[in-house]
């Protein structure tokens, strides 16, 4: 998982005239959530926060706040306030968390291609583009890499065909189809392509018998 370094300070006003002046004066305001006890108020360099964000906001990742240079949280963004015109930044939300507990995320799959059933006049069905996964949060990918360089027409790549780090765990139901290769112009709906599935692998079994 994506790991940034963010220095806050703690803030002592509150009220839509003081938040103004905040701002005026190159500051966000922000507040973390989620220690068991009350709410913690911050400030933020707003040139600063900015950069950081347009790296990382909608991605998974770990923020270190470090505040007043005394006092680190581990935290996650949770909302990101903006102006509705200027877009600029209003207001922040961090979550705190737990390095050392398990916790779920949603992770994007990233599809690297092309297929070669692509070349040959198939079609790629992506039917799962995220997937959940369960951990240690440091241990949680940024993204999952899948190579489809090689996939044909016909061939499919489920959920847990894809590999994990040791401790993660797969949420979403291993069987579920993430990606397939189908001749062009045809669409599959994944629980048909399950079912035909399962009647071949009872072919199968009573035929063994």
């Amino acid at each position: 998982m994506l790991q940034v370094e963010m220095s806050a300070s703690l803030r002592s006003v509150a009220g839509k005239g003081a938040m103004r002046r905040l701002r005026m004066d190159g500051k966000t305001p922000a507040v973390v959530y989620g220690s068991g006890g009350d709410a913690v108020s911050l400030q933020l360099e707003t040139k600063t926060l900015t950069g950081k964000l347009l790296d990382i906001y909608r991605r998974n990742a770990i923020v270190t706040l470090k505040i007043d240079g005394k006092e680190e949280k581990s935290v996650l963004i949770s909302e990101v306030q903006t102006h509705p015109v200027r877009d600029t930044l209003i207001h922040v939300d961090f979550c705190e968390i737990d390095l050392k507990k398990d916790r779920s995320f949603d992770v994007p799959i990233f599809y690297d291609g092309p297929a070669k059933g692509e070349d040959l006049g198939g079609e790629l069905l992506v039917h799962n583009p995220t997937i959940v996964l369960e951990g240690k949060p440091l241990a949680i990918p940024d993204e999952c890499v899948v190579d489809i360089k090689e996939m044909v027409i016909g061939d499919v790549v489920r959920c847990g065909d894809i590999a994990l780090l040791e401790g993660v765990k797969m949420k979403t139901d291993p069987k579920a189809i993430a990606i397939a290769v189908v001749k062009a112009g045809i669409k599959i709906d994944p629980e048909d392509m399950e079912d035909a599935e399962e009647e071949e692998e009872v072919t199968e079994v009573e035929a063994a018998a």
